[in-house]
This record gives structure tokens, C-alpha cells and sequence, in this order.
């Protein structure tokens, strides 16, 4: 891990993944959709509203997992203080609080002919929208700390102690009952047709590559940016060293015209 530790290595490393990972996300999220919109049939019991699980799923699956990024960048960063954990941590917050974002509403849309309503306050739906919360409060923490120069350990806490979310969210349809259906995916065990369960791995696995695609051009900006800023630090300091070490001119006889005095 430390070997990455290095930025200049880090980006060697991360120009060549970006890409990689952008376009094969991209065409296997664009053919699995395609996949589900028009070969996949319509189910029994939800009929053409079940087409919206290739979308719904990934992006709660994503909004989970970029929570345990973050917790797990906050460890690295806490214990054996990694210098890009804290980058890491950032850049995986606004992609997740969007994919959070997107299972919201994806849900309510596929909720309201499902189950009637836009909304339920169960125990699934409400978790979801405990995480959003959590991605709002850690991207405001983690800017308002790097623009006043606070210590980076302060939104790694809150990384860390937010992840209890996680196991909540995915244990809430177990520990209480709801609207929202119980697991279809356990390990080793799926509840799901094969005809559907094909296209939403395919879809799950690019949606996560262009989450990592994501990350990698975030984590690359945020240290383009501290370099910039580093730069003109070290400027800002020569300039106000500079003066102390030139003459003044009535000491070399020279006016401010460039005339010699008489």
C-alpha cells in the first residue's frame, strides 16, 4: 500500500487505469442496460417497472460501498497515516453521495406502482437516507478542514464512525418488517431469475468500474490542486523575501527613473 504513498507513483499508476476503467464501465453499464430494456421480459408480478433494477441496485450497492471507501481510507489514514488516504477518503464521497442519491430516487419511482406510495419510512429507506446525510456532513467537514488548514484526522473519524450505517442498511429488511422485499442475493444463494440476475452483474460490476474511473480523475485533481496551491505558497513566500535582499535606491545612487544622481 505504501508503496503508492508517493503521488508522482500514484499517478503514473492512475493514468493509465482511468482510462481502462472509464471505458470498460461505460460499455458494459451501456450494454447491460440495453440488455435489460429490451431483451430481458417483463416480470409476473411488477411487469415493465422492473427494468429500473439495473440502475437501482448498483447505485444502492455503490452508495454502500463508497461509504466503506471512505472507512477504509480513514483507517489507513488514522493508523498508519498514508498520504493519500485523506485524498482517497474525498474523492470517493461526492460519487457515493450521488450514487446514494440515485437509489433514492430510483427507489421511489419504482416504489410508487410497486407498493403504492413515494415514500415509506422503513427501515431500508430511512438508512439509505441516514448515509446521504452522512456523504452531506463529510464533504462539508473535509472541505471546510482543507480550506482552513485543519487536521485531515477530523472527517477520518467521522468516516469511520459513520460505517456503522453499512450493516444497518444491509441487515434493516432482516430486523424489521417492511414494504421493502427481504435479500435476494446471499452468499452462495439467489433469489433472482437468471434472465434478470446476468444483466444486473454486468451492470452492478460496470457501474462499480466507472465509480473507480471516477475516483481516480477526483484523487488526480485534488492533487493537481494541492500542487498548484503548493506553488504558490513558495512563490508568495520568494516575493516577500525578495525585497530584504535588494538595495535601496538612494543607498546604490540610482533614482527610481534609472538616472544617476548628481
Amino acid at each position: 500500500m505504501h508503496i503508492y504513498a508517493n503521488p508522482k507513483r500514484f499517478l503514473s499508476l492512475a493514468s493509465w487505469m482511468t482510462p481502462l476503467l472509464f471505458w470498460g464501465g461505460l460499455v458494459m453499464v451501456v450494454g447491460s442496460i440495453a440488455w435489460g430494456l429490451l431483451v430481458v421480459p417483463p416480470d409476473r408480478l411488477m411487469g415493465e417497472t422492473v427494468r429500473i433494477l439495473f440502475i437501482h441496485v448498483p447505485a444502492a450497492w455503490l452508495g454502500m460501498g463508497g461509504w466503506t471507501g471512505i472507512a477504509i481510507s480513514s483507517a489507513a489514514l488514522l493508523i498508519w497515516k498514508h498520504p493519500l488516504a485523506g485524498l482517497s477518503a474525498r474523492a470517493i464521497a461526492v460519487p457515493g453521495m450521488v450514487f446514494t442519491g440515485i437509489c433514492l430516487a430510483t427507489g421511489s419511482i419504482w416504489g410508487r406502482p410497486t407498493w403504492g406510495t413515494w415514500w415509506e419510512w422503513d427501515g431500508r429507506l430511512t438508512s439509505m437516507l441516514v448515509l446521504l446525510f452522512l456523504y452531506g456532513g463529510y464533504i462539508a467537514l473535509a472541505q471546510a478542514t482543507a480550506r482552513e488548514g485543519g487536521s485531515p484526522k477530523i472527517p477520518a473519524i467521522l468516516g469511520i464512525v459513520g460505517a456503522i450505517i453499512v450493516p444497518i442498511i444491509n441487515r434493516s429488511v432482516v430486523w424489521w418488517n417492511s414494504l421493502h422485499q427481504p435479500p435476494s442475493l446471499t452468499a452462495g444463494k439467489s433469489a433472482i431469475d437468471p434472465e434478470y440476475l446476468w444483466p444486473l452483474l454486468i451492470s452492478t460490476l460496470g457501474f462499480s468500474l466507472l465509480f473507480g474511473a471516477i475516483v481516480l480523475m477526483r484523487m488526480r485533481a485534488l492533487i493537481a490542486e494541492q500542487q498548484v496551491e503548493a506553488r504558490l505558497r513558495r512563490r508568495a513566500l520568494d516575493e516577500d523575501v525578495a525585497p530584504d535582499n535588494v538595495a535601496p535606491d538612494n543607498v546604490t545612487g540610482v533614482t527610481p527613473s534609472g538616472m544617476e544622481t548628481a
